[in-house]
């Protein structure tokens, strides 16, 4: 059984990959890691003066109408000295895809087409590789060293952050990014953005909130990503919500997942120390990690509501048991499965702490599974939600209840095989509509 289990969580998982940075986006360090309050950057989330009459986007967005031109794209090869572009001529706006675990480029296939059809010529669309810069030659070099996948979210992180500066680097004409995750991506690109985060100038810059890679941030999507982690009551599915298994798989994660399970079971580190997942809900000496996602103009989750075997609801939305909503059976207007569209203002706190009440749940959990470390994920989890409820955050309910394969919802969700994942087809849309009144109400604001 055990072994079933593990495989199950593995195949969620995406690679990751340690590599040092480079000179540009260092992190400002702060100095007390869980006192700091979020900047003036959470006071945003998809804003914008004018309206919009789209069924289940922000009705104060601006809807104008765009053309369709041939989409610049990039994978695999897209490293490459092709890459250096026209300052006026080339792409202005960067698309980071990041896939999960045991994943490809491939299978941001579909995905990737509907944007080229539905966004116009000035965006760049890039497609993580997970693997190192000189070694990225094509689609293939990219499932290479399987074990690499354990090597922790921070890892992966900062090798997604290399690969950004890289394209950046050799694509003069960028000026703004997006980035877009899926499960487990979701929580390396947040570690990316601190690492390429660097604070807004005070004279010549348009990003009042800080820029990311040297680029104006627009808009941080993730979907189905397991924001808090996977411990505790049906946080991981496939685990049924029994006690007795949810109680085994924490110390059972980093023999099997390596560094990776450890964190995303928040059993990392010293017990003394707050687990990784926790410090990237606030501003601490690791990284600025509240100010980089505050950023960004726009931030939303697409949570599964049921069927997701592998990340829940609560995780994939940042909230409480209490505040799940019940979910609405139909479909939004133009975009199927989509169910339900809330948006959550920041809530002003604090910030997350990590006190010994804390510290000493997380050494009992660290030494055996009993009924009693169910307190551990409680009060981490608690403040976790609360150091990421000081953004604004659009949450967008999903739910493939009535599709013909509702248990294919992890992949589903971004129509990772478009022949038997299609039924997130309606997502893709709401997503790829999303970026584009991101686009249209920055232009607007900018005449």
């Amino acid at each position: 059984m055990a072994t079933t289990m593990w495989a199950s969580l593995l195949y969620t998982r995406c690679s990751s990959f340690s590599l040092s940075s480079r000179n540009r986006g260092n992190i400002p360090h702060s100095s007390s890691p869980f006192s700091t309050t979020s900047s003036s950057s959470s006071s945003h989330f998809c804003a914008s003066s004018t309206s919009c009459n789209i069924p289940g986007l922000n009705h104060s967005w601006n809807n104008r109408n765009s053309k369709g031109y041939a989409m610049s794209t990039t994978i695999g090869d897209s490293v490459s000295s092709s890459l250096s572009l026209n300052a006026t001529s080339g792409p202005d706006h960067l698309i980071v895809l990041v896939h999960g675990i045991m994943a490809s480029p491939s299978d941001w296939t579909y995905f990737e087409a509907e944007l080229k059809k539905r966004l116009g010529r000035n965006f760049l669309i890039y497609v993580f590789l997970n693997c190192p810069i000189l070694y990225c030659v094509s689609p293939a070099s990219s499932s290479n060293t399987f074990t690499k996948t354990f090597s922790g979210i921070d890892g992966a992180g900062k090798r997604l952050a290399e690969e950004v500066r890289e394209v950046v680097r050799k694509t003069m004409s960028l000026k703004k990014i997006s980035f877009l995750a899926h499960s487990l991506g979701g929580l390396f690109a947040r570690f990316a953005v601190a690492v390429l985060y660097s604070e807004a100038s005070k004279h010549g810059s348009s990003a009042e909130h800080g820029m990311i890679a040297g680029l104006e941030p627009m808009s941080f999507i993730t979907l189905a990503s397991p924001h808090l982690g996977v411990r505790g009551r049906k946080q991981l599915p496939f685990l049924l919500g029994l006690p007795l298994l949810e109680r085994l798989a924490p110390p059972l994660a980093p023999v099997f997942a390596g560094r990776t399970g450890s964190q995303l079971f928040l059993t990392d580190g010293k017990p003394s120390t707050p687990p990784l997942l926790l410090k990237m809900a606030t501003d601490c000496e690791d990284g600025k990690f509240i100010s980089a996602l505050g950023a960004f103009k726009c931030r939303i989750l697409y949570a599964n509501v049921s069927f997701d075997h592998m990340v829940g609801w609560r995780t994939s939305s940042i909230r409480r048991e209490t505040e799940l909503p019940k979910p609405p059976r139909r479909s939004l207007d133009g975009y199927q499965h989509v169910v339900d569209v809330d948006y959550c203002p920041q809530v002003s706190s604090d910030g997350p702490h990590f006190d010994i009440e804390v510290a000493n749940a997380k050494e009992a959990a660290q030494i055996k599974p009993s009924a009693q470390n169910t307190e551990y994920h409680e009060l981490v989890e608690e403040e976790m939600i609360r150091g990421l409820q000081r953004l604004g955050w659009k949450k967008v309910d999903v739910s493939f209840h009535s599709s013909l394969w509702p248990f294919f919802a992890h992949n589903n969700i971004h129509v990772k095989n478009e022949w038997f994942h299609n039924a997130g087809h309606g997502v893709v849309k709401h997503v790829a509509d999303s970026l584009k009144q991101q686009e249209s109400s920055y232009l607007a604001a900018s005449l």
